[in-house]
C-alpha cells in the first residue's frame, strides 16, 4: 500500500472535497437558487450590520433592521418598475417582427446600391436573402428566449418560494455571520492556518471589490440610460436603459446590448431625422466614458483582479453548467481562483523549480510543510 506524505493526503482531501461540493452543487441546483440568493444578500448586507453593531446596537436588531428597509426598497421598485417594464417587454416583442422589416428595408435601401455595384445584382439578392433569414431568426429566439425565461423561472423556482425564503435564509446568515466564521476559522489545520486567513482575506477583498462596486456601476449607469432614453422619447428607453445597466455586470456586454438595441429602435422609430438618432448614439458614448473613466475606477478599481475575458468566460461557464445558481457562484470563485493562482505562481517563482538553485528565498506567503 502506498504511503502518502501529509501535504498529499491534504491534497487529496481537498480535491475530493471539492469534487463532491461541486456534483452536490449540481443535482440541488434546481432547489440552491434562494439559498445562494440568501448568502448573496448576507455577505453585501454584512458590512453594513457590523457598522451598527459597533454603534451599539444589537446585532439581531440591526440584521433586522437593515433587511425590513432592503426589502421595502426591492418591494417599492417592483411596484413602481414591474408594470411599466413588463408592458414594454410584451409591446418590444410584439412588434419585434415588424420592427425587424423596417430595419432590413433601411439595409437594402441604402446599402443595396453599394453591394450591388460591389458585387452585382446576383450579391445583392444574396444579401436580402441573408438579412430575411437573419431577421426570422432573430425573431424566433426573442420569442423563444422570452417563453424560456417564464417557463424556466417556474420550473426552476417559484417567484414565492425566492421572494419568501431568500429573505428569511439571509436574515439567519446575517444574524450569525460572526459566529460562521469563527467557527469556520476554528477548522483550519492549525499548521496552515495564517496562510489560509491570508488568501481568505484577499479573495474577500477580491470578491467584496467587484461586486459591491460593480453593482453600484450597474446602478448608476441602469439609471442614467434608462432616464435619458426615455426623456428623449425613445420607444422601451427604460426596458433598454434597465437591461444594459444589469448587463453591465459582465464587462462591455451591457453597454453594447443596449447600445445595438437602442440605436435599432431609433432608427424604426426616428429615420430620417438623424438627430435624435446621433442623441441616442451620444447617450451611450457618454455613459461609456463616464464608466470608464470615472465610475469604475472609483468604485471597482485595479485591485480587485478580475480580467474582463476571465469574468465572462467564468459567468458563461457556471451558468450553463448551473443555471442561475451559476451566475451568482460564477464571479466569487472566479476571484477565488484568481487569488489561488496567483498565490501559486508566487511560491513557483521562488521554488527551485524555477530559480534552477536549491537556495531559494521564501514567497511572501510562506505554505509550512
Amino acid at each position: 500500500m502506498t504511503d502518502f506524505s501529509p501535504v498529499e493526503r491534504q491534497m487529496r482531501f481537498w480535491i475530493v472535497a471539492l469534487a463532491v461540493l461541486l456534483v452536490g452543487v449540481y443535482l440541488l441546483r434546481g432547489i440552491l437558487l434562494p439559498f445562494v440568493a440568501g448568502l448573496a444578500l448576507a455577505y453585501v448586507l454584512d458590512p453594513v450590520a457590523t457598522r451598527l453593531e459597533r454603534i451599539g446596537m444589537g446585532r439581531l436588531t440591526a440584521s433586522l433592521l437593515i433587511l425590513l428597509l432592503f426589502v421595502l426598497a426591492f418591494i417599492l421598485s417592483l411596484l413602481l418598475l414591474l408594470p411599466v417594464v413588463v408592458n414594454q417587454f410584451g409591446v418590444l416583442i410584439e412588434n419585434l417582427p415588424a420592427n425587424a422589416r423596417r430595419l432590413q428595408q433601411l439595409a437594402v435601401e441604402y446599402g443595396g446600391p453599394l453591394v450591388e455595384r460591389l458585387g452585382g445584382q446576383e450579391a445583392l439578392a444574396n444579401v436580402e436573402r441573408s438579412l430575411t433569414d437573419l431577421v426570422g431568426q432573430a425573431a424566433r429566439w426573442m420569442g423563444t428566449f422570452a417563453t424560456s425565461l417564464w417557463s424556466g423561472g417556474q420550473a426552476v423556482m417559484s417567484v414565492f418560494a425566492l421572494l419568501v425564503v431568500t429573505p428569511v435564509v439571509a436574515f439567519y446568515l446575517l444574524v450569525d455571520w460572526g459566529r460562521m466564521v469563527e467557527t469556520i476559522d476554528s477548522w483550519l489545520p492549525r499548521r496552515h492556518a495564517d496562510t489560509i486567513r491570508t488568501l481568505a482575506q484577499d479573495m474577500n477583498g477580491a470578491i467584496a471589490g467587484f461586486i459591491r462596486g460593480q453593482a453600484l456601476v450597474c446602478f448608476v449607469l441602469g439609471s442614467f440610460y434608462a432616464i435619458a432614453l426615455t426623456a428623449i422619447g425613445l420607444n422601451f428607453g427604460l426596458l433598454i436603459g434597465l437591461v444594459s445597466g444589469a448587463l453591465t455586470f459582465i464587462p462591455y456586454v451591457g453597454s453594447f446590448t443596449g447600445f445595438v438595441l437602442s440605436v435599432g429602435v431609433a432608427l424604426v422609430q426616428f429615420w430620417p431625422e438623424w438627430t435624435m438618432i446621433a442623441v441616442t448614439v451620444g447617450i451611450f458614448l457618454f455613459g461609456q466614458f463616464v464608466e470608464g473613466n470615472i465610475l469604475s475606477p472609483k468604485l471597482v478599481g485595479d485591485a480587485v483582479g478580475l480580467h474582463p475575458v476571465w469574468l465572462m468566460f467564468a459567468l458563461v461557464a457556471f451558468g450553463s453548467l448551473f443555471g442561475f445558481v451559476g451566475l451568482l457562484l460564477a464571479v466569487p470563485i472566479a476571484a477565488a481562483i484568481g487569488v489561488l493562482t496567483r498565490f501559486a505562481l508566487q511560491l513557483y517563482l521562488a521554488s527551485p523549480l524555477y530559480t534552477g538553485v536549491e537556495e531559494e528565498q521564501a514567497p511572501r506567503i510562506r505554505l509550512d510543510v
